[in-house]
Order: C-alpha cells, then sequence, then structure tokens
C-alpha cells in the first residue's frame, strides 16, 4: 500500500459489496477519495464507517442514468473533482435449466444495470474529465463476456457488450487524454452467484453453488482461488499512472482459465513412461 492514488476522486458504482468493496477500500489506502453508489444502503453504511470521511455513500440505481449523473455531481462538489471512474456494479439475473426455459423476463434489468450503467457511467464520467485533464474509467466485465459458455445467457450478452462498448469508447474519448479500460474477472468468489439462484430452495441453491465453484477450480490453471483483493489490485493499475499508456484494453483476473486448460498432474507411471500429461477435460 501507498500513495499511488493520492489527490485523486473516485466514483465506485455497486462498491457497497463484493469486488466493488475492495475497490474502495482499496483506492482510500491509495490515498483517493471515494464517492460509492450502490442500492445497499447498509452496505454503504459499512463501507463508510470501514474508510472513514474519505469515503462518501449515495444510494443509487445504476439503471436510472440520472442517477449516475448526481453520484457524478456529488464527486466534484464534495471532493473537488473527479479523475477515477469505476463501472463495476453489475447483476446475473436468474439462472435457469437452459436456454429453452428461460423466458428472458429480467433480460431489461439485466441489460439496464449491467450495459446501460456502464454506458452513462462513462459517459456522464467522460462529460467532466474532457474539460478537466482527461482521466481513468475502469469498466467491469466478466470472462463470461469473453469466453463463450451455457447457462446465463443474459447475462454473457451483457458482459461481452461491455467490453466492445469499452473498446469504442476508449477510442472515440482517447482525443480528451481520457483512458477507458476493462477488467474481466473469473472464478472470484462473491455473492452474485447465489443471487442468480433465488428461485431454488437454500438446499438446492447451495448445491448448485457448490458444483459450479467446484467445476470453475478445475477449468482454473492456478491453483488458488482468486479473491477480490485480486480485482482491486487491476484496478489500481488501470486507475494510476503506471498505466497512462493504455486504453481499450480488457485484462482478465481470472488464473487463467480463458488462456485455456488446467493440466492434470502428471502420474508416475506415465511420467516413467515419457507419457504427456492429459489436459483437464479430456477423454
Amino acid at each position: 500500500m501507498g500513495n499511488e492514488l493520492a489527490g485523486k476522486v473516485a466514483v465506485v458504482t455497486g462498491g457497497a459489496s463484493g469486488l466493488g468493496s475492495a475497490m474502495v477500500e482499496r483506492f482510500v489506502a491509495e490515498g483517493a477519495r471515494v464517492v460509492v453508489g450502490d442500492l445497499d444502503a447498509d452496505g454503504g453504511a459499512a463501507v463508510v464507517q470501514r474508510c472513514g470521511s474519505n469515503v462518501l455513500f449515495q444510494v443509487t440505481d445504476v439503471g436510472e442514468p440520472d442517477q449516475i449523473s448526481r453520484l457524478v455531481d456529488l464527486a466534484v462538489e464534495r471532493f473537488g473533482g473527479l479523475h477515477i471512474m469505476c463501472n463495476n456494479a453489475g447483476i446475473s439475473g436468474r439462472m435457469h435449466k437452459s436456454l429453452l426455459h428461460d423466458d428472458l423476463a429480467d433480460f431489461h434489468r439485466v441489460m439496464s444495470v449491467n450495459v446501460l450503467g456502464v454506458m452513462a457511467g462513462t459517459r456522464f464520467a467522460g462529460q467532466y474529465m474532457a474539460e478537466h485533464g482527461g482521466g481513468s474509467i475502469i469498466n467491469l466485465s466478466s470472462v463470461g463476456g469473453v469466453q463463450a459458455g451455457g447457462g446465463v445467457m443474459t447475462y454473457r450478452a451483457s458482459k461481452a457488450a461491455v467490453i466492445h462498448f469499452t473498446k469504442s469508447a476508449a477510442i472515440e474519448l482517447a482525443q480528451y487524454e481520457i483512458r477507458v479500460n476493462c477488467i474481466a474477472p473469473g472464478n472470484i468468489p462473491t455473492d452474485l452467484l447465489a443471487k442468480a439462484s433465488t428461485t431454488m430452495s437454500p438446499e438446492k441453491a447451495e448445491r448448485m453453488t457448490r458444483v459450479m465453484r467446484d467445476m470453475m477450480n478445475q477449468d482454473r490453471p492456478l491453483p488458488r482461488e482468486g479473491t477480490p483483493e485480486d480485482v482491486a489490485e487491476a484496478a489500481v493499475y488501470f486507475a494510476g499512472d503506471r498505466s497512462r499508456y493504455l486504453t481499450g484494453t480488457v485484462l482478465t483476473v481470472d488464473g487463467g482459465t480463458t488462456a485455456g486448460k488446467p493440466l492434470r498432474a502428471r502420474r508416475p507411471d506415465a511420467a516413467a513412461n515419457g507419457s504427456a500429461p492429459a489436459s483437464a477435460g479430456s477423454s
């Protein structure tokens, strides 16, 4: 921890829990002042209590663009500017047995939070930054937006949209010295998966979460599981001056999941015979 973000002001949406609260705490530890927007008032109050006067909280629904505009205004009015915009808020939508069973009832809500929220946050922050020397905008996607797969189709589509929007915004806003980058986390334990299974019984939801976590662990080359702090470290990098020549970048923080399947441990008998190790998922 140091002063990498000393003197900077940040807005973090979805900052009351999970990845967002880890980013808020790390930004403050690096010297920034942070405005947090989230629907979770209790979680927001807890973040303020942990971080003190360097953090302000405002109840915010990022699916309503005017509420994001008020977050940016709050940062400028109370902390004197805006240098970092972290569009982190996101929801998974309900999990269904398959696409054929998905009634798409939550499509508009998922898209309004995951896509419209990111676009509005980028727009409002960009308007201020364009007239005040630039800044850094960090959008949160997911490995689900990078790598195709089954399940939660609306969520996957929304996160893929975030990636394409980030690259497009990076091109358009570069002339104003505004950098727009994207973080795509994967296999990070948060409550997002549990929220996707709210229609299930508690026992079934717990069993499904455990199975999903086991599958994720098997697909990850690095043996250790990621943490919200790993994502916060990436956010600090994009927020600070070390990344001043980076824009339009998508950084996967996933233990190598999107790089490829992990190699299974070489069996002693296979090693003796000079056989190559089998990759996970092979027959």
